[in-house]
């Protein structure tokens, strides 16, 4: 999923002819705390809430303000996953998406940043989710897709998370089979530790809910 496949259709921009005043109504209609300027199709940079409040006139034109503007953009080719990691770094409630030519083609929403990482993560499909705990050395990608599919099941999505400072690593698996308990079977008959489960509709929603809360705290947002 590339950046170009995320752009929103409703974040606005600012030109430098519009005011302070004008740019954080914008903010407060649309939810987000920066907005980027734009003249023709040249981007400009970010204007954040706190520049604007920071303006000693918030009427006057922000071309004439004394901003502290930067510039994150992603390309319209980058890949979800380092939209993502721009997001975290700096703490970004939205993202100007450029072509080649440094043109400015339009920006990422956080809303929609989450609805479509759920879709790359499968969390909108039906199924079983299963939460393996093992060290760094003993993961192996090929001998977990092995034990699932001799369950006659299929990895929608899978993801790692490691601690910080040690090699334990947590495995999340998706799968599309809701009776997992052939599958736990198979991994503790390998000697994988089974960190957790989750095979019907409400465990399910907790979880995606949980998941949802630990990306947007990712983000800081």
């Amino acid at each position: 999923m590339l950046a170009k496949e995320l752009i929103s259709d409703i974040v606005p921009s600012v030109r430098t002819s519009d005011t302070g005043i004008q740019a954080i109504s914008l903010m407060e209609d649309y939810r987000i705390s920066h907005l980027p300027i734009v003249n023709n199709q040249d981007f400009l940079g970010l204007i954040s809430d706190s520049d604007i409040y920071g303006m000693e006139d918030q009427n006057e034109a922000l071309g004439a303000a004394s901003l502290s503007l930067f510039s994150p953009f992603v390309y319209d080719y980058q890949h979800v996953h380092e939209v993502v990691a721009l997001v975290a770094k700096l703490k970004l409630t939205l993202v100007p998406v450029i072509n080649e030519d440094k043109e400015y083609l339009g920006s990422i929403s956080m809303h929609d940043l989450v609805k479509k990482f759920a879709l790359l993560t499968a969390a909108d499909q039906p199924g079983g989710i299963l939460i393996l705990s093992m060290t760094s050395r003993d993961y192996s990608l090929s001998q977990i897709a092995r034990l699932v599919e001799e369950n006659d099941a299929k990895i929608l999505s899978l993801f790692t998370s490691t601690a910080p400072d040690t090699t334990h690593l947590d495995v999340t698996i998706k799968l599309n089979v809701f009776d997992l308990a052939p599958i736990i079977r198979s991994f503790e008959r390998y000697d994988y530790s089974i960190k957790a489960s989750f095979r019907d509709d409400d465990k399910l929603g907790t979880l995606y809910k949980d998941r949802y809360e630990e990306f947007m705290r990712y983000l800081n947002i």
